[in-house]
């Protein structure tokens, strides 16, 4: 009896520890099943938080530098246009007649002294002609021989009666026509002379033939044009100025002229017209051009009279941005926050108004103070109201 309580006991304690064993296994499992459960919810609510959170702060459209105007001392220029010329082109011309051009020694382009030999005419028609006129100055000069001897004896034997007065006055007489043909006949030669001289073409100055129409072969008249000659290889730029403008330029002002290949080329004003255009109300500015320039007689070209001297807000020509007509620059909208290492900061749209260029300046003539902040670069990349990404300044090593 003893042993069989003593086995249902140890039965019914078994039944206890096995009950007790699967309590402890579901309440630690219901414990991590409510653990997980918390840490998923967790997760997810992190997640919207930060979604939120970078919502109502944007990335950065751009990474810029910043820079603010500055106070330039830029130079007063009037602008204008106008033709270049020569400054004095002498025309050379024929000054014998019917004669034939036997040589050209020069053409279009070529540089030239004063005395130069240009071209020459065939002259051996004039050299008959001297030849023959020579002769009848010997003759004439023998006849005037005989004429003083037969004056000097009328004159004579005036006291003595021996000739008439008429005979004396007839003597007299042809001892004066002798002495006129002698005079004439060396006039002749003299002429004919200078007609061989001027079948010489002489250049009468230094300077670059500018054109040309002489040919051999070709008979010319007198004053027909054979050259054209710039004199002294000077060239002028007459600029076109209005009467305002006019009264600002002064004789000697140094005057910047650009070529047709970039190049800039200083000249100086000669002189300004005494009268004004009653059409186009313009008036002519003589520049003096250096000799070596790129420019040539007949081109058209623009440039600047400087005038003086003037300070100016100034900005880089990058800084700028045209749209619809009109030049903005991007200001940032905290420009004294200079916290933070990057700072993000909000643009805004700023219309200016432009005044003069400078290289790569541009002038601000209205619309920006000088303590304002401006996006330096890639403006056009941006829109009114965008937040960039602020580079910091360099630091400055002392």
């Amino acid at each position: 009896m003893a042993e069989k309580l003593i086995m249902k006991s140890n039965k019914t304690l078994r039944v206890i520890l096995i009950l007790t064993c699967f309590t402890f296994l579901s309440i630690g499992s219901w414990l991590l099943f409510s653990k997980t459960s918390l840490s998923s919810n967790q997760v997810e609510i992190t997640k919207d938080q930060l979604t939120k959170s970078s919502e109502n702060k944007p990335s950065p459209a751009l990474t810029i530098n910043s820079i603010r105007p500055t106070i330039r001392e830029l130079p007063l220029t009037v602008s204008a246009y106008g033709d270049i010329a020569a400054w004095q082109e002498a025309v050379i011309g024929a000054e014998v007649n019917g004669l034939r051009i036997n040589q050209v020694l020069v053409n279009v382009g070529d540089s030239v002294k004063k005395g130069q030999l240009l071209a020459s005419f065939a002259n051996e028609a004039l050299l008959a002609s001297l030849a023959q006129s020579e002769a009848s100055l010997k003759e004439a000069q023998a006849q005037l021989q005989v004429a003083n001897l037969n004056a000097q004896r009328a004159r004579d034997l005036t006291a003595t009666g021996a000739l008439s007065q008429q005979e004396i006055d007839q003597l007299l007489s042809l001892e004066a026509v002798a002495v006129a043909r002698v005079d004439i006949a060396k006039a002749i030669i003299h002429s004919q002379r200078i007609q061989l001289n001027y079948c010489k073409v002489i250049s009468p100055d230094d300077g670059i033939i500018s054109g040309r129409s002489a040919s051999v072969g070709q008979v010319a008249n007198v004053g027909m044009e054979l050259f054209k000659l710039i004199r002294q290889s000077r060239i002028e730029w007459r600029a076109e100025v209005t009467s305002n403008d006019l009264t600002q330029i002064k004789i000697g002002s140094s005057v910047s002229l650009f070529a047709a290949n970039g190049q800039k080329v200083q000249g100086h004003v000669r002189s300004l017209s005494p009268t004004v255009n009653q059409k186009t109300r313009n008036a002519l500015v003589y520049v003096d051009l250096p000799t070596n320039s790129q420019f040539k007689s007949g081109m058209y070209a623009n440039g600047e009279f400087n005038i003086g001297k003037l300070n100016a807000m100034v900005i880089p020509q990058q800084a700028l941005v045209l749209r619809d007509g009109f030049q903005y620059v991007f200001v940032l909208a905290d420009a004294n926050d200079k916290n933070t290492k990057f700072r993000q900061i909000k643009v805004k749209q700023h219309k200016v108004k432009i005044g003069r260029r400078f290289d790569n300046l541009v002038e601000i003539a209205e619309g920006l103070s000088a303590d304002q902040e401006l996006v330096a670069s890639g403006a056009a990349f941006l829109s009114d109201g965008d937040t960039v990404s602020v580079l910091p300044e360099p630091k400055v090593s002392n």
